[in-house]
């Protein structure tokens, strides 16, 4: 089967279970649920080296991103972190996709074939040593701010003082919800990183 069709293939498979699943799925469920469909490149036995699960975990997030784009023709957006897919509205009008890649150092990555080429499990297993995959799970800056209910502009004591207001109101001592006070814990450590 020819790299372009095995992506759309995959594009196409992946919406229906996003849409299945409007709280979100990670990327461990999205691959398992691609498994039981019976689309090879997620069994288990394929995902059993490091190679083949940065393939796997590659060729899944180049069609997110690419899905992304297309999704946001129709005013959809799509949220890619490797603990929460999903699907979500965009504010206001249709986009055209392209300014959802440009300025997004993970949409470029994972856009990119050449960053699949030559990882073997020797590779992979180096990437990881390095860092280089925590950082490429970084998320996006946009995403991480939504999840904080701030705008694209806020600065770092902007972001500390909603943090704080948030993490207060959604702890579980307080009547909150563990995994929405994780998702705020997420973000906050991923934009006080950058």
């Amino acid at each position: 089967m020819e790299p372009e069709t095995a992506i759309t293939e995959l594009q196409a498979a992946v919406e229906p279970i996003l849409h299945a699943h409007p709280q979100g799925i990670t990327e461990m469920a999205l691959m398992d649920r691609l498994a039981e469909a019976g689309h090879p490149l997620f069994t288990q036995g394929e995902r059993g080296q490091p190679a083949a699960l940065y393939r796997a975990h590659f060729l899944l997030f180049h069609a997110l991103y690419r899905l992304r784009a297309a999704l946001a023709e129709a005013g959809l957006g799509l949220e890619i972190h490797c603990l929460c897919i999903r699907l979500r509205r965009l504010p206001g009008q249709a986009s055209t996709g392209g300014e959802l890649i440009d300025g997004d150092p993970l949409a470029a990555f994972y856009l990119d074939p050449t960053n699949l080429e030559g990882m073997d499990n020797a590779a992979v297993e180096r990437l990881i040593a390095d860092g280089l995959c925590r950082t490429l799970g970084a998320g996006d800056r946009d995403a991480d701010l939504a999840e904080l209910g701030l705008s694209p502009g806020a600065r770092p004591s902007e972001i500390r003082r909603r943090y704080r207001r948030l993490a207060m109101r959604h702890h579980p001592d307080r009547g909150g919800d563990t995994a929405t006070l994780q998702r705020i814990n997420d973000a906050y450590q991923r934009l006080m990183a950058r």
